[in-house]
């Protein structure tokens, strides 16, 4: 099969090389219409359902609405976990899948099974509903608004519908969540005190408003020759219309609405708020669809934007556009890539010019980068997979090995041709290019199916590591086998069309002949000593494998993204002023930093979010201006600085997407995450205290918090049903006139233009500040006898829990801590350690721990089965390749040399193996599988050396851009990979270069090594 490649390629290298300039033309085409995300969708298939249940404590919206949802889904097909959070009014369960599950499918068969439990969920509650499917990073935008003449409600007014609805008509736009600002409803605020005045009650409020703004038809009639629709007007919408609806009429005089309610456009209860630079407003959450293109969907809601400025600037409101824009972390990561992709190009170029010194057979051998790149890039466009960080970064690290191939043929077949010169009889040009270019074939055929091989640990990961890592090694193998098509067509085909005539002198510069006869020199010198030079070897490895225990670990390193989340956290109960005026305190000392850019705090939450925070928790997005890894790592610690300044609230502060990575992990922001489970909730609230004390004195903890805080302050009315039978009146109705009196009741709505606004009973605000008085609420029933809610009911202050947790629908809580000045391995295995000995469990009570240290000593023993696979699988393909063992055990015995010089380079950066570097490793093992072969020392060792050092530099200077810079945005994760394979590739170049051939020599069987072409 590979004769007759080659021997088509030569014959037809018009038509080859036309194709080649077809893959060119198009792979540039593709690249230039590929999408672009920092990371693949690292998301498992997962489905979000909220339900409302306004005024439901968060013990009944577990029990009558979170319990029944979680049975009906549990037992959908391919559900892999479900977790909930149970709140006030609300209801959040989340739904996680398999992988390979198709996410549509799974939100059919969650709407099948909601439609099932709707009728078990009791009256009052909203419908389950599924929250819009997002991608894995969601937010593509944060936009401010803020005025100085309008105020918070005419801000909301025009976020709701003005702004939102034009955002929410960009293609790619999932769901937009508004924050802060306040809701315009038409409310009727009852007087207590009035009511008492007037002998009436709340219930006859409610009852004569929803009389005065119910709506009806009236149907038709038909006559002889047409049909005559009845309409009924008369609606009284207005409030001055609704102040003069009669609420009784009795001994000549009418009580009307205004006399014991104030009728006005009021907001309604706050549960979020929001600040941009400290100014009160509102925030724009714009959430992309699942699958969507960041930056494009990213630049058509900014150019919407830009439509809507006149509109704001008209309204006296201003847009701050770019809050948070994770756009400009893709576009300054993406770049820093394609820099590195480029420069490393340009590098290597430079070496082939350097030390082939012939434009033509330099341009040959390079020819292989764009072809073998581009070709990846077409591929996996026609896989749907996007060009991130990730699959660049495997584009990057192969861009050196990519041109391994080319290289060996080129220089064999240019050193065959001169050969045949020398020749007295020499043979046909054509035939001379066919066998020097099958001379190498089989060994780069064998090592690219060792490469291949070499990744399936990488591409074989499971969970969200592997969702990361797997497009990496598929980008890094599509372009191997690129590289290795491009040899046997385009390679052989230039060579034949170009070098002819340059073959014709020996153009070997002078100081590549200075470097032969040093080597020649130092290998002469080294060569009769090869228990020394074994003896070295072997120290060196060895060291390297004592260092192995002192290495600490993390899942991935910080991501230097510019923008950073700081979360805080009060006291249960603390209110929105409160939050909003830490944020403002906060904002000012953040200010002062001339690297911040802007500043923007959402406090509590918002209507329809999927998120559960109470009215003590803020986030507070810092973004910066455009900084190194570097000084972004130094801000991040000025900010911790000024946070101390603020005690008794909890504080922690990440990266957007370091945090989301987290979350998706274990549905948690945190690094390390302890979770208790059990039925008691008191139980696992003190085992939750107990566990977070013994966390706070491990060495390196930070931001320690207990996920779901007790103490929240509640006003508990329990009915007294014997006094409910002497006054008559139904329990419902009681709680009917409690939730009207501090919930609100919507009777009607209200239109102006296209924007609706609710029409809503409640209490007036002066009685809702002051829960105490709850007890005088006045109630009527059926008969008209009206009695203070105290009589039927005993009204009395308490404290409770803001949320109730669950995971596989059992209770739980959990402490969450991050961890600073060590590494995350080590300090989980000290937490564990310490919380066995320290923390006692009652019977019934576990803890589990998860987190990112879990996660990556899942990856770790995953890639050792795996890795262990393949090299059984690559030794027996090895085999093939080699007649004998002990000239198969020195080839391998580059192996342990390589990875030594891997060990080295991450005990020198600071001993923390992450999983980049893991791959890294695992990486080094297929950058050495392409050099593998005895040719070095069989076909002597100073022909080789120019093949040899070109192959090892182009590999290690290809890598050089992204190892010097792998600590800015972008190169953070395949930083580290890179500076382990550049560490490996000096040691092992050098085993190559001065070792192998020593050991060969003694050691070795003189024959040929590799069989003949397949």
């Amino acid at each position: 099969m590979l004769r007759w490649l080659v021997d088509f390629s030569l014959r037809f290298r018009g038509v080859v090389i036309a194709l080649g300039l077809v893959v060119l033309g198009y792979g540039i085409y593709t690249a230039s219409r590929s999408q672009l995300d920092v990371f693949p969708e690292f998301a498992p298939p997962q489905v979000v359902i909220q339900t409302e249940a306004a005024g439901l404590s968060p013990e009944q919206v577990e029990q009558l609405v979170t319990r029944p949802i979680e049975t009906a889904v549990n037992g959908v097909a391919r559900l892999e976990s479900i977790r909930s959070q149970s709140i006030q009014g609300l209801s959040i369960i989340t739904a996680v899948f398999a992988e390979g599950t198709n996410v549509f499918q799974a939100r059919q068969m969650v709407s099948e099974r909601l439609i099932e439990v709707a009728s078990r969920i009791p009256q009052g509650v909203g419908p389950p509903t599924m929250a819009p499917l997002t991608s894995a990073t969601s937010d593509v935008l944060q936009v401010g608004l803020t005025s100085d003449t309008r105020s918070l409600m005419e801000i909301r007014t025009f976020a709701d519908w003005t702004l939102r609805p034009r955002l929410l008509a960009v293609p790619g736009v999932a769901k937009i969540v508004v924050f802060g600002g306040e809701v315009r409803q038409l409310q009727i605020q009852v007087r207590p005190d009035r009511l008492l005045e007037f002998g009436t009650s709340i219930d006859e409020v409610l009852d004569s408003a929803r009389r005065a703004t119910g709506v009806r038809g009236a149907g038709f009639v038909d006559t002889p020759n047409q049909r005559v629709v009845f309409r009924t007007e008369g609606q009284q919408l207005l409030p001055n219309q609704l102040g003069d609806v009669v609420l009784r009429h009795k001994d000549g005089r009418s009580v009307r609405l205004k006399d014991v309610a104030t009728i006005a456009e009021r907001p309604e209860p706050m549960i979020g708020a929001a600040a941009i630079q400290g100014v009160p407003g509102a925030v724009l959450v714009v959430s992309s669809q699942y699958g969507a293109n960041t930056l494009e969907v990213t630049r058509a809601v900014e150019a919407a934007l830009v439509e809507m400025q006149p509109a704001a600037r008209s309204s006296g409101i201003t847009i701050h556009p770019k809050l948070f824009r994770p756009a400009n972390f893709v576009e300054t990561a993406i770049g820093n890539i394609q820099s590195s992709l480029l420069i490393g190009a340009v590098l290597v170029t430079v070496v082939l010019f350097f030390f082939l010194a012939d434009v033509r057979t330099a341009f040959i051998s390079m020819t292989a980068i764009p072809l073998s790149l581009l070709g990846a890039i077409i591929v996996l466009n026609r896989f749907g997979v996007s060009l991130n960080t990730l699959t660049l970064g495997g584009l990057a690290i192969a861009i050196g090995e990519v041109v391994d191939d080319a290289i060996i043929d080129v220089e064999n077949i240019l050193r065959r041709l001169r050969e045949n010169q020398l020749r007295p009889d020499p043979r046909p040009v054509f035939q001379v290019v066919f066998d020097a270019s099958l001379e190498v074939r089989s060994a780069v055929v064998y090592a690219t199916f060792v490469v291949a091989l070499v990744f399936l640990p990488v591409i074989t990961m499971s969970g969200i590591q592997g969702r990361l890592f797997a497009p990496l090694g598929i980008a890094y193998i599509l372009a191997i086998l690129a590289s290795l098509i491009v040899a046997l067509t385009i390679t052989p085909a230039l060579c034949l069309a170009l070098l002819p005539k340059r073959a014709q002198v020996d153009r070997t510069p002078r100081y590549v002949e200075f470097l032969k006869r040093r080597y020649r020199a130092v290998l002469e010198r080294i060569s009769g000593h090869p228990k020394a030079v074994l003896t070295t070897v072997a120290a060196l490895c060895l060291a390297a494998l004592a260092m192995l225990p002192f290495f600490g670990g993390a899942f991935l390193p910080e991501l230097r993204e510019g923008h950073f989340i700081v979360h805080m956290s009060a006291v249960p109960g603390t209110s929105l002023e409160q939050s909003l005026r830490l944020g403002r305190e906060i904002t000012k000392e953040f200010e002062k930093n001339p690297h911040i850019r802007s500043v923007a705090q959402r406090a509590g939450r918002a209507e329809q979010a999927d998120d559960t925070w109470g009215t003590h928790y803020s986030e507070i997005n810092v973004d910066l201006v455009p900084l190194s890894g570097e000084e972004a790592e130094s801000v991040q610690s000025e900010l911790r600085d000024v946070l101390v300044k603020f005690p008794g609230v909890y504080f922690a502060i990440k990266p957007f997407l370091t945090e989301r990575i987290e979350e998706i992990l274990t549905g948690i922001r945190g690094q390390v995450v302890i979770k208790i489970f059990g039925e008691d909730l008191d139980q696992i609230d003190r085992v939750a205290q107990d566990v977070a004390r013994v966390v706070s004195t491990v060495p390196g903890a930070a931001d320690v918090q207990v996920e779901s805080q007790p103490g929240l302050p509640e006003m508990v009315v329990q009915l007294k049903p014997e006094r409910l039978l002497q006054f008559g009146f139904q329990p419902v109705s009681v709680m009917d006139a409690v939730q009207t009196a501090y919930q609100g009741t919507n009777v009607a709505q209200t239109f102006d233009g296209n924007r609706v606004f609710d029409v809503t009973v409640i209490l007036d605000d002066t009685a809702r500040r002051n829960p105490e008085a709850a007890g005088s609420l006045m109630l009527q029933n059926a008969e008209g006898t009206r009695i203070p809610l105290r009589q039927v009911a005993e009204v009395y202050p308490a404290t409770g829990r803001y949320v109730i947790l669950h995971e596989a629908t059992r209770r739980r809580q959990s402490v969450s801590a991050n961890v600073a000045g060590r590494d995350v391995s080590s300090f989980v295995a000290e937490t564990k350690q310490r919380i066995g000995r320290d923390v006692h469990f009652p019977v019934g009570v576990y803890p589990v721990f998860t987190g990112t240290a879990e996660a990556q000593a899942q990856s770790q023993e995953e890639i050792l089965v795996s890795s262990l696979i393949a090299g059984v699988a690559i030794l027996l393909l090895l085999a093939m390749a080699f007649h004998n063992m002990r000239n198969l055990t020195l080839v391998l015995a580059n192996l342990p040399f390589a990875l030594a010089g891997g060990v080295l380079a991450i005990f020198f950066s600071g001993g923390w193996l992450t999983l980049g570097s893991l791959v890294g490793l695992v990486t080094l093992v297929a950058a050495e599988g392409e050099s593998w072969g005895l040719e070095t020392a069989l076909r002597g060792a100073t022909e080789r050396l120019l093949p040899v050092l070109m192959t090892a530099l182009v590999a290690a200077l290809g890598l050089l851009p992204i190892a010097v810079g792998s600590g800015d945005p972008g190169r953070e994760i395949e930083g580290p990979m890179a500076i382990v394979i550049l560490a490996g590739l000096v040691t092992s170049t050098a085993l190559n270069l001065l070792v192998l051939p020593t050991l060969a020599l003694r050691y070795g069987r003189f024959e040929p090594t590799v069989r003949a072409s397949p």
